[in-house]
């Protein structure tokens, strides 16, 4: 898909969560839409917010640390890390729990 067709897909994203989505996916599905259109500190932006409204939305948490990482914010990305760690863990979601122990290791 070409650019036209991915910011399409991020407006129609913008308007479910205009028009008050509370789905979690739908928000996290933003951030990573952005993530895709290379807008990376927006996307870390909307990650932020999908850890503040939907904190136990575990998916988020990996996302983002990586991401953080990836602009050169390790404490950002290690705090992220640490929350994300505690909601899988919290959510009983050994194999999320295990990956971002696995990208702990690595920063």
């Amino acid at each position: 898909m070409g650019a036209a067709a991915t910011s399409k897909r991020l407006e129609m994203i913008e308007q479910l969560i205009a028009k008050g989505s509370l789905d979690p996916f739908v928000h996290y599905g933003r951030a990573m839409e952005l993530r895709s259109l290379g807008r990376l500190e927006d996307a870390l932006g909307a990650f932020r917010d999908v850890t503040a409204r939907f904190a136990e939305y575990v998916p988020t948490y990996l996302m983002a640390a990586q991401l953080a990482r990836e602009l050169g914010h390790v404490d950002v990305a290690r705090d992220f890390a640490a929350r994300g760690l505690a909601a899988a863990q919290k959510a009983g979601d050994a194999h999320t729990a295990s990956e971002i122990e696995a990208f702990v290791g690595l920063l």
